[in-house]
């Protein structure tokens, strides 16, 4: 039967310029009937955010650099543009709840991409979440927004869309038919590297993942399994299950992106190329399906899928990282966002050369155990958690240094 004709979904892009940003434009761009692009944001790719205007002429572009939202907004005018370049701190909120959005893509790296997450929530949107953060940090707070404003949040995490296509239509029965969720990890770079020389390990050599294209920080967290880390804690948010029920297995290719296992042991798992446009297109298209871009799976060409267990044959030191998942979700509530605070000072530190790779754990694992969280209600208290960890988590670093 085919698709009844309606009006194109009128989509904001938060964090147009990074990786998902550009995905999901590109699947966007196969589809102009069905979508059109009503606000893209960035900070400081001028060049990018230009091209990005010139081809989906967007109501408003936010820039979170005054200066290059300034530069832009010229070369805008220069070039006969009528997109309005906004700036300042309700800018990103704005293009996140105005009423003439339908869909948010939440693709800002970072605590900074909660604030407009929890501004689309709270206006009800179809929120497309690749912002670990909005989870992670908010917690309850973001999930309360969600279930007031009537919004509906989808994953974008290739692990979640592959849990969420796994699972039940009807969420309500997801407690008793489901056993346990099981994430798939890739296990990085280093996963058979000597654990006694990860202390050597440079910037450049953790940003280079063996079959994903991220950015520095999302490429570290990967090498360090705090990606994983984060995304069990928020599956823990997105689909309901306790702790005990989420598992995590590594599988190098990166062919099944996650697992639901059922009462009855029977699996249910999601295949696909590791390509972002896959969760993108269905998130986009979502209860429906359409053509993403990517590249379809060649079972004929599939080398060995293998697993291996997450503690490394009795080395959990390798993959330290993941285990602070659950020490957080065990934790009192605004843990997790601790976790995630530090963990972003640990891993700037690295990429900036002040502190070892083996380090990153540390300086996470210290920052748990010294700071124990009020438990937070409202943004305002998420955002002075986030400062007061990521203050923490600095002095640890500066300690490190020092050393």
């Amino acid at each position: 039967m085919p698709r009844e004709t309606s009006p194109p979904q009128r989509v904001t892009v938060l964090g147009s310029t990074g990786s998902i940003g550009t995905n999901t434009l590109d699947v966007m761009a196969r589809h102009p009937e069905r979508f059109e692009v009503f606000a893209l944001t960035g900070a400081t790719q001028v060049d990018l955010m230009l091209r990005q205007c010139a081809q989906f002429k967007p109501r408003f572009v936010v820039m979170a650099h005054p200066p290059a939202a300034q530069a832009l907004q010229e070369r805008l005018h220069a070039e006969g543009l009528l997109t309005q370049v906004l700036t300042g701190p309700h800018a990103l909120d704005e293009v996140s709840a105005h009423p003439d959005v339908d869909v948010v893509m939440a693709a800002i790296v970072g605590a900074a991409g909660l604030s407009p997450c929890l501004a689309a929530a709270r206006a009800g949107k179809r929120l497309l979440l690749a912002n670990k953060e909005a989870l992670v940090v908010g917690g309850e707070v973001f999930l309360d927004a969600v279930k007031q404003g009537g919004a509906t949040l989808l994953p974008i995490d290739s692990e979640h869309s592959a849990i969420f296509q796994s699972l039940p239509e009807d969420a309500s029965t997801w407690d008793a038919r489901v056993e346990k969720i099981i994430l798939t990890a890739s296990g990085g770079p280093f996963r058979t590297r000597a654990l006694s020389t990860l202390k050597e390990v440079t910037p450049e050599q953790a940003c280079a993942h063996p079959n994903w294209v991220m950015g520095r920080k999302i490429s570290v967290d990967s090498a360090t399994m705090m990606n994983k880390a984060l995304e069990v804690i928020e599956a823990r948010y997105l689909f309901g299950l306790p702790p005990e029920r989420l598992e995590v297995v590594i599988h190098p290719q990166s062919i099944i992106h996650s697992m639901v296992q059922y009462r009855d042991t029977s699996v249910v798992a999601q295949l696909g190329t590791p390509d972002m446009r896959v969760p993108i297109a269905y998130g986009l298209s979502w209860p429906e399906r359409m053509v993403s871009g990517a590249q379809a799976l060649d079972f004929h060409a599939l080398s060995a899928m293998t697993f291996e267990a997450l503690d490394d044959h009795g080395h959990p030191e390798r993959f330290a990282g993941i285990h602070l998942a659950w020490d957080a979700l065990r934790g009192p509530r605004g843990t997790t966002a601790v976790l995630n605070a530090a963990n972003e000072i640990a891993v700037a530190a690295f990429l900036e050369r002040r502190i070892r790779f083996d380090q990153i754990h540390h300086v996470n694992s210290e920052c748990m155990a010294q700071l124990q969280p009020a438990a937070p209600h409202h943004l305002d208290d998420l955002l002075a958690l986030d400062a007061q960890a990521r203050a923490q988590a600095e002095g640890i670093v500066h300690r490190l240094v020092r050393a």
